[in-house]
């Protein structure tokens, strides 16, 4: 390579970790940040992801909606409160 030369870049392959976001793509920037968050964390209830997402939680419920309906968050009842849902990523 000559010092003129710029190194060259490598695309990423189609088998990449980032295609496991492929069903989030299209969805509202909400459902997005909801969907990384969730990346970050085991488990949270709707609460939580409000607090972490700085969103209100009737936009969390909407996102959190949407993420179940294209199969990419998973929710069960707390075991330490059944009032609450857990919800986790599942890609």
């Amino acid at each position: 390579m000559s010092v003129h030369e710029e190194p060259r870049r490598t695309e990423p392959s189609t088998n990449d970790h980032a295609d496991r976001w492929e069903p989030v793509r299209e969805l509202p920037p909400s459902s997005k940040l909801v969907a990384k968050v969730l990346d970050d964390h085991e488990t949270l209830t709707q609460s939580e992801l409000a607090e972490e997402t700085l969103l209100s939680t009737r936009t969390v419920r909407g996102a959190v909606e949407r993420l179940e309906a294209v199969g990419v968050v998973d929710s069960r009842v707390s075991f330490t409160d059944a009032r609450k849902q857990l919800y986790q990523l599942t890609i």
